[in-house]
């Protein structure tokens, strides 16, 4: 009678053939597996993209932008004038999109329908002039950050753009340059790493001093929410650039509003409370000088 195994022959285990089935097993002690470290996931910033399609307003074709993966991000800090600071990625470089066919670039939460008298003027101002070149990598690299905000920042002028929209802009194109500055500041210091640094840390006080300007004038002229900040935030927000900019009294006017503003925010408070013991003792600075 062919056993349960017989034809193994063939297959060069003839050895095997009369093995057992049932054979008694001898226990064996079992030997505990040493536990083993859990590897740190170490993200690239490309692994934080995705690339979303967008509808251009402007010449009605498909916009494609990168765009960040929220859930992956893990926040480090909050810098004074709001701008996030995250693990692994600045977030900040990818805020724009730019149609890719017509040249027309907004700030993502602007790039929607437009006035006809809008449309207009883009075309005749940018479309029908605009030499644009895509970023071709897997990222942006500052300078094409920088790039993609100032064709936001001359469209939103272009089109006659609210000052919110435009103060807007050049608060995050400043978040921005602030980022490359601090890029730069971690490599070695070359000459010419010094000389952009410094350039860099100039162009990103001009356009917070054109943030201030505009959101100035928004408050005058526009409602709230402004650029999704209530008033008090706004008004936080342009304490901390008076201040930046040395106008002590103007910073300390603003901030003692919100401090003696009912029913406000306890956190938007507390920074209130603690800029204005910088102004105080900023100004005491001032006077001794």
């Amino acid at each position: 009678m062919a056993g349960l195994l017989s034809g193994l022959a063939k297959f060069g285990l003839s050895d095997l053939e009369n093995a057992k089935l049932f054979e008694e097993e001898k226990e064996e002690k079992a030997v505990a597996a040493e536990p083993q470290k859990k590897k740190e996931v170490v993200f690239e910033e490309k692994d934080y993209l995705y690339d979303k399609t967008y509808d251009c307003p402007v010449c009605s074709r498909k916009a494609t932008a990168k765009t960040v993966r929220s859930a992956k991000l893990r926040l480090i800090k909050n810098d004074w004038d709001l701008r996030a600071v995250y693990e692994g990625i600045d977030i900040h470089k990818y805020d724009t999109v730019v149609c890719n066919s017509c040249g027309y670039a907004a700030l993502t939460k602007y790039f929607g329908p437009m006035l006809g008298s809008q449309i207009k003027q883009v075309r005749e101002n940018i479309c029908e002039k605009i030499k644009w070149t895509p970023a071709k990598g897997d990222t942006y690299t500052y300078e094409e950050a920088m790039e993609r905000y100032k064709l936001a920042l001359v469209c939103t002028i272009v089109k006659r753009g609210k000052s919110s929209e435009k103060a807007y802009i050049c608060l995050k194109a400043a978040w921005v340059l602030r980022g490359y500055r601090e890029e730069l500041e971690k490599a070695n210091a070359t000459p010419e790493t010094k000389a952009k640094i410094e350039e860099l840390k100039k162009e990103e006080e001009e356009y917070l001093q054109n943030a201030m300007e505009g959101f100035v004038n928004a408050k005058m002229t526009e409602e709230y929410p402004i650029c999704g900040m209530d008033q008090t935030t706004l008004d936080l927000l342009l304490a901390e650039l008076y201040y930046h900019f040395k106008d002590y009294t103007m910073a300390s006017k603003i901030v003692s509003a919100i401090m003696i503003t009912p029913g406000i925010n306890k956190r938007i408070k507390d920074k209130a409370y603690d800029l204005k013991e910088e102004i105080v003792q900023a100004m005491k600075k001032e006077k001794e000088a």
